[in-house]
């Protein structure tokens, strides 16, 4: 049975236990600075901020892992910036295609849907297949179905519209027509806007999440590692992972899961799991991409090989603490009980 102690400090109630709480964020790799303006770095370092301080409220009153990591989700999806929710990027058809999933390493529980239209904050109806049906994926018109039963309130598909992504998807189709492959504009743009969450509560559980836009200008109703079980996400009582790049070589070697294994089976640090999942293993087989990992100990390694990836924590501080580019300054805090 767990002891909750509580603190009261400028009338504020925090519930602790055994454990420090701590989340951890991304926000996409593939970043790059071409692209950036002083504007969209500021935005996204304040959009980091905000769903790290959201999550952590979660942790701070005694909630469990999984509420932190969709509270953190839910404010990314909701910001245009993010390819996830409002931001996600377009199909082929000029359609927005939605993909999440969560799992809670305590329980080894998880839920995932893909291909969803309507549904304003995905991760949370990954959640709802977790916690109120017997199975861990839905996916399009029967996933909105479950949706609506559940009380979701379904919004119109122009919700995920922006100037930003429909001029992106433009663009994609010159090149399309112009003979240029999907493949060769993935090798040459290195862009993946996934946001995920990772979080361990006061009772040492820990839960990861992922939600995702897909790739712009993708057909036939392709599906990428972030709704994938293992793939995209995982989390058991040893480890937690969210990743963000090229899904389909995710996909082929399940990475969150290695990760997580190499962890709690080979004894390996998450740096050293991380580097040889993300940055060798995948790289070596012709993706990219990065990852955040989260161990029981408090240990985080945020592995990319992109030229920036949205990342960031909180920790006992409250103090969130976020970066972009591969060459700025971020301290990951010390493994903790």
């Amino acid at each position: 049975m767990f002891d909750a102690i509580a603190d009261v400090h400028d009338g504020e109630l925090t519930l602790h236990g055994e454990h420090a709480p701590l989340l951890v964020i991304h926000g996409g790799a593939g970043v790059e600075r071409a692209s950036m303006t002083p504007r969209i770095e500021a935005d996204a370092r304040a959009a980091l901020e905000l769903a790290l301080r959201k999550g952590y409220a979660e942790l701070k009153t005694g909630k469990a892992a999984t509420d932190a990591v969709t509270a953190a989700i839910t404010v990314l999806e909701d910001d245009p910036l993010f390819n996830a929710g409002k931001g996600a990027v377009f199909t082929h058809d000029g359609k927005n295609e939605l993909d999440a999933s969560i799992m809670d390493g305590s329980t080894m529980a998880a839920g995932a849907v893909a291909e969803v239209h309507r549904v304003r904050n995905p991760i949370l109806l990954a959640r709802a297949v977790m916690e109120h049906s017997p199975h861990v994926m839905m996916v399009g018109d029967g996933a909105e179905t479950f949706a609506t039963e559940q009380g979701f309130k379904l919004v119109e598909p122009s919700y995920f519209r922006t100037d930003r992504r429909w001029q992106e998807l433009q663009k994609a189709l010159k090149d399309d027509a112009a003979g240029v492959s999907l493949t060769e504009r993935l090798l040459a743009l290195k862009h993946f806007g996934t946001v995920g969450a990772l979080a361990r509560d006061s009772q040492g559980r820990l839960a990861a999440g992922t939600s995702t836009g897909g790739m712009t200008d993708k057909r036939y109703g392709r599906v990428g590692d972030s709704p994938i079980v293992g793939a995209g996400t995982y989390a058991n009582v040893g480890c937690a992972v969210s990743g963000t790049g090229w899904g389909e070589f995710y996909i082929r070697v399940s990475a969150a899961r290695e990760i997580c294994l190499r962890m709690t089976e080979l004894n390996e640090s998450a740096e050293q799991a991380g580097k040889a999942v993300i940055n060798e293993e995948i790289p070596q087989m012709g993706g990219d991409g990065g990852a955040i990992i989260l161990g029981a100990d408090g240990s985080v390694s945020m592995p990319f090989n992109t030229e920036g990836m949205y990342r960031g924590w909180i920790g006992a501080d409250g103090v969130p603490h976020v970066a972009i580019y591969s060459g700025d300054p971020l301290v990951l805090p010390q493994p903790s009980r």
